[in-house]
């Protein structure tokens, strides 16, 4: 069972740590443990609890209202609201409680009806990226624990290939290498950047997590791709970043690399002539957009 400071409860729902406090002493809403030590802290069912509260208070009810009602009742009301609401927020809120109760079922449903109303692409760019950068962040501050990180990662990872196996190209447009450096497994990135590509008719070379030097130069030297695309999350790290970057430069001096990720984002970099930065998942989208589209068989 995790453990939550009211700083946490108020990073994962967007409620102020004061209002909280008013709302705990008014209608005993919360009813925080003490460590020995005395330091408050709250559990997993407060935090439900909390998710809970705030989507249904942002969406009009009033807080007396949601006080007064029974778990159960709360959880319908919450479950409808989820399913006829169309706004990104109130997705994004309702897929954090599903990572809390680590539900596969409500996430899917709400990732899937999220999917047919928007479309995979828009669901990604306007929910799920949204979502992931939210919980890298908490996930980082200690807010939530790994295993709820990894569940919903994999979910997604699930998702993202069944729609990239769905995406048939006719070996036309440009060749694209994808892989992760040796030691990196945050993959979500790359994933989508071979549906985005996928998508616009071009072939991609998928190497994935974790990939050796020797492997990527043999691939490279077998298939001569066009771009080669990595993103940097972890690995190397930001005293590394430089050197790896001039030394894939000068490796692959006659491919465009298209870089990205944590550690490269933001840093003080000299990139090569040949690489060029990525800031943002979209700036993806719009590269390719300058890339001739190829024709998709009928």
């Amino acid at each position: 069972m995790s453990t939550y400071s009211i700083k946490d409860l108020e990073q994962l729902s967007g409620i102020k740590a004061h209002t909280l406090r008013i709302w705990e002493q008014r209608y005993n809403l919360l009813s925080p443990k003490r460590t020995d030590t005395n330091i408050r802290y709250y559990d997993d069912a407060d935090l439900k609890l909390i998710l809970n509260v705030a989507l249904l208070n942002d969406n009009g009810f009033k807080i007396s209202k949601i006080a007064s009602m029974e778990h159960q009742e709360l959880r319908d009301e919450v479950m409808k609201l989820t399913e006829r609401s169309l706004t990104h927020d109130d997705q994004i809120h309702a897929l954090t409680i599903s990572m809390i109760e680590m539900d596969e079922e409500r996430f899917d449903k709400i990732l899937s009806s999220n999917i047919l109303k928007l479309g995979f692409e828009q669901t990604m760019l306007n929910i799920i990226y949204p979502f992931m950068s939210k919980i890298g962040v908490l996930w980082q501050t200690g807010a939530i624990n790994p295993a709820q990180e990894h569940f919903i990662s994999n979910l997604v990872r699930q998702k993202l290939i069944v729609a990239i196996d769905g995406q048939v190209t006719n070996g036309g447009g440009k060749k694209f290498l994808l892989y992760l450096p040796a030691g990196e497994l945050h993959e979500i990135s790359l994933l989508f950047a071979c549906y985005l590509i996928k998508s616009k008719g071009h072939k991609v070379i998928y190497l994935g997590q974790n990939t050796p030097n020797e492997d990527l130069n043999s691939v490279y030297a077998m298939h001569q791709p066009d771009y080669l695309m990595t993103v940097v999350t972890t690995s190397p790290s930001a005293e590394q970043i430089q050197e790896y970057l001039d030394n894939l430069s000068e490796r692959f001096s006659e491919a465009k690399i298209l870089v990205s990720g944590y550690q490269v984002i933001g840093q003080d970099l000299r990139l090569p002539s040949n690489v060029e930065q990525l800031n943002y998942i979209r700036d993806i989208k719009e590269r390719l957009e300058e890339i001739e589209r190829v024709p998709q068989e009928k």
